[in-house]
């Protein structure tokens, strides 16, 4: 969800994974590096029915792209920040059937971390920190989203960590889980 830390935890992930000497490749979704992730950053800038559908469209090929060039990749480990869960931000009627079809398509981990983070708490970290708000960050809107996230979450293959806590502690969490 967004301001729930998960760039935040990826960036500590990586550092640690280069102090322990460990390779690996790391995407957050939208990317900045290429025209789909552009496009879907522009979009969520928006407001407006259009915009979220192009913001969705131009997300899914920005993961969809990254699948292809990172899948397979000869390293230790590969760092994905809002992969499956992206599906909370389709529309009510769809996000659940959407979420099923990407997870039986697209390659999993066993270690798939949901920053279990309240809407308010999250909200609050969107207001001190960022200059421009996405169309889903909106107390009302983190709510919505909240839920879908959270019933996501709720399936055997996600580990939830508490993402209310002080981020070092909650990236201790994400060290245990994945023993390093």
């Amino acid at each position: 969800m967004d301001g729930s830390g998960k760039s935040t935890q990826a960036e500590y992930l990586i550092r640690h994974l280069d102090e322990i000497g460990k390779s690996y490749v790391m995407r957050a979704h939208p990317a900045e590096d290429n025209y789909f992730g552009r496009n879907s950053r522009e979009h969520l800038l928006k407001k407006g029915k259009i915009a979220h559908i192009f913001a969705s469209i131009f997300y899914l090929l920005d993961v969809v792209r990254s699948i292809v060039l990172y899948h397979g990749k000869s390293v230790d480990y590969v760092v994905f920040v809002r992969y499956l869960m992206g599906t909370a931000y389709l529309p009510e009627s769809i996000y659940m059937t959407g979420y099923r079809v990407f997870h039986w398509l697209v390659p999993k981990s066993p270690y798939m971390f949901f920053i279990d983070t309240s809407p308010a708490e999250a909200h609050q970290r969107i207001e001190s920190n960022r200059q421009e708000k996405e169309m889903f960050e909106s107390l009302e809107k983190l709510e919505k989203v909240h839920k879908k996230v959270s019933r996501i979450a709720s399936r055997s293959e996600w580990i939830i960590i508490d993402g209310d806590q002080p981020e070092e502690q909650i990236f201790e969490e994400v060290k245990q889980s994945l023993a390093l």
